[in-house]
């Protein structure tokens, strides 16, 4: 792995909100302007809306678009736009053609079954968005705060090719709020000793190349609910995993990564 530098902290200029003006999306959003407001963010609220629209429901659109949380959101930066087409294909495309530097997005699903869904617009941004995504099913019940109260972050990594990318923005992270940050590396064959010790300093080395300073931890367990166990037990604000290779026990979000984002305590950023 190249060495990485993480002795500056995080710099989050734009947040890309997608809106759909349900009362789960604006306490998503209220969490957002946490964000904006510890981070000197502009935040985008974008709707998409979908093909075909006629004049009434276009007007509709715009009036509630331009009227969304304006009490709310006055003392931060904020760009309205309404655009045509699949929401998860132009939520992605803006984000990159804008360079967002984080897709703000809460899960689907209510009631029991609410950790059981990921809805299908935010699955498709999770697969194909280049920068991070910041979502979770707790999202929209985080209370509303003027700046976002990080004191503890759950890095896991798998040791995969995404292991220093997710290492690296969290360690930008806790430079930014001061927090504690603890790695874990977890999975089923830890049980052997010549394993754990090879995977003990791997995650040294790769904290070494960072230059970060962590509580490293491995454990032996199927990783998802050991992960999630472990944000309880500290507890964690935020879970930063890394999702873009299709190697290791995450894959690029498979069983395990969307498991972490519906089970997890806290909102999970996917790098």
């Amino acid at each position: 792995m190249p060495a990485s530098s993480t002795n500056a902290p995080l710099q989050i200029s734009r947040i890309l909100a997608p809106v759909e003006f349900s009362d789960r999306c604006r306490a998503a959003v209220r969490y957002g302007t946490s964000l904006a407001r510890q981070f000197g963010s502009e935040l985008v609220l974008l709707h998409v809306m979908v093909p075909p629209i006629d004049s009434d429901r276009l007007a509709v659109s715009e009036r509630n678009l331009a009227r969304f949380l304006t009490t709310e959101l006055r003392e931060i930066p904020v760009h309205r736009l309404g655009i045509k087409g699949d929401p998860a294909r132009k939520i992605v495309q803006y984000a990159q053609d804008e360079r967002a530097d984080v897709i703000l997005m809460s899960t689907h699903g209510f009631g029991p079954f609410r950790r059981s869904l990921l809805g299908s617009t935010t699955a498709k941004v999770l697969h194909d968005a280049q920068c991070p995504v910041w979502t979770g099913v707790h999202i929209e019940e985080q209370p509303a705060h003027p700046f976002f109260p990080v004191r503890r972050i759950l890095c896991a990594v798998d040791l995969g090719p995404e292991s220093e990318k997710a290492l690296a923005w969290a360690a930008s992270l806790q430079k930014q709020t001061g927090a504690q940050l603890h790695v874990l590396h977890c999975a089923p064959a830890l049980s052997n000793p010549g394993m754990r010790e090879a995977a003990q300093q791997e995650l040294q080395q790769l904290g070494e190349q960072l230059g970060v300073q962590v509580a490293l931890g491995i454990q032996t367990g199927e990783p998802a609910p050991t992960i999630c166990a472990e944000a309880r037990r500290l507890p964690a604000e935020v879970l930063v995993i890394g999702r873009g290779s299709a190697a290791g026990h995450f894959g690029r979000l498979r069983t395990n990564a969307y498991a972490l984002i519906r089970e997890s305590p806290c909102p999970v950023v996917s790098v």
